[in-house]
C-alpha cells in the first residue's frame, strides 16, 4: 500500500489508536487499510498490548511503511506476576532500525479488577503500578512518546508521571472519557487526551465538555478499533475507517469545516508522535 494517501475527498486523518494485530493474524489487514484509505484515513498507529502483539505490530509497519505506525507496550489487563520479564522485552524494539512511534499503551486499570476478592485486586493493582512505572522509566530513557491507558485510576496515573519526570508533553491518555476538570489537570501539566466514537455517544456530555476544553491544538482522534465504534455504527466491529465519523462529529462539534478539523488533527498527531 502507498504511503500516507490523501482521499479523494482531500481529507487525510490518522487514526491515532487502533489495534490492528487481529486483523493481521486473518489476512484482513490489507482490506482494512484500503477501506480506511477511501474513507480518508491515510494512516494508523497500530498499539501494542502484551508482547505476543509486539513483533505483529512491527511486521505490520514494515509491510506498509508510511500507512502502518506501531507502539509497544504492556497494557494494564496484560499485567501479571511475571511483568518484570515482559517489560525488560522493551528496550530491544528501539534497538532495531523499524522503531516505534510510542511506549504503550500503559497504565493502570481498576474497572477490570475482580470485584469479589479484594487481596487479589489488591495484588494485581500493585502489579500494575509497578509495571506502568517501570514503563514511564523506559519512555524517561528513550525520550518517546507515552500512550496512557486509565480507568478508574486517572489520579492515581497523575501521580506516577508526575513523579517520573517523564514529559508531559509527551503524555496522551487515550480513550479520553474524563469530564473537563480532569482535563484541565491534563492542560496545566501540557499533557492531552485523545478521543473516540464515545464523542458522539448521546450519554457523553462530559466526554465532549472535556474535548471542547482541551481545544482543537491538542486534540487527536482515534477509534480503537475493534471497540468503540461510533454513531451510526455503534455496536459493530469497530474499524480505522470509522475515524471519519467521529472528525465529522468533532468538526460540529467545534463548529469547524472537517477539512480544517482533519488538517488540523493530523498536524497535531504528526508532531505528537514524530510521524
Amino acid at each position: 500500500m502507498a504511503s500516507a494517501p490523501e482521499a479523494e475527498s482531500g481529507v487525510a486523518l490518522i487514526d491515532t489508536h487502533a489495534h490492528l494485530d487481529d486483523y493481521a493474524r486473518r489476512g484482513e489487514l490489507a482490506g482494512v487499510l484500503a477501506e480506511a484509505r477511501a474513507a480518508g484515513v491515510g494512516e494508523v498507529i497500530a498499539i501494542g498490548t502484551e508482547s505476543g502483539d509486539w513483533p505483529v505490530g512491527r511486521e505490520m509497519a514494515e509491510g506498509h511503511p508510511g500507512v502502518v505506525h506501531y507502539t509497544v507496550g504492556l497494557h494494564p489487563c496484560s499485567v501479571q506476576a511475571d511483568w518484570a520479564g515482559e517489560v525488560a522485552k522493551l528496550a530491544a524494539y528501539w534497538a532495531g532500525s523499524s522503531r516505534p512511534v510510542a511506549l504503550g499503551e500503559c497504565g493502570l486499570d481498576r474497572f477490570h479488577l475482580p470485584r469479589n476478592d479484594p487481596a487479589a485486586a489488591a495484588a494485581i493493582f500493585t502489579h500494575q503500578r509497578g509495571a506502568f512505572a517501570a514503563q514511564l522509566t523506559l519512555a524517561r530513557r528513550q525520550q518517546c512518546p507515552v500512550v496512557v491507558h486509565s480507568r478508574g485510576a486517572f489520579a492515581e496515573c497523575l501521580e506516577m508521571i508526575d513523579q517520573s519526570g517523564v514529559d508531559w508533553a509527551r503524555v496522551v491518555f487515550h480513550c479520553f472519557t474524563e469530564g473537563p476538570a480532569e482535563m484541565a489537570e491534563l492542560n496545566r501539566r501540557g499533557g492531552r487526551g485523545s478521543f473516540t466514537g464515545i464523542l458522539t455517544y448521546k450519554t457523553a456530555e462530559a466526554t465532549r465538555a472535556a474535548a471542547q476544553a482541551q481545544g482543537l491544538d491538542r486534540l487527536m482522534l482515534e477509534t480503537d478499533a475493534p471497540y468503540l465504534a461510533p454513531v451510526p455504527r455503534r455496536g459493530e466491529p469497530n474499524r480505522p475507517a470509522y475515524v471519519r465519523l467521529t472528525a465529522d462529529y468533532a468538526a460540529q462539534l467545534f463548529g469547524r469545516p472537517v477539512e480544517e478539523l482533519a488538517k488540523i488533527t493530523t498536524r497535531n498527531a504528526r508532531a505528537f508522535f514524530g510521524l
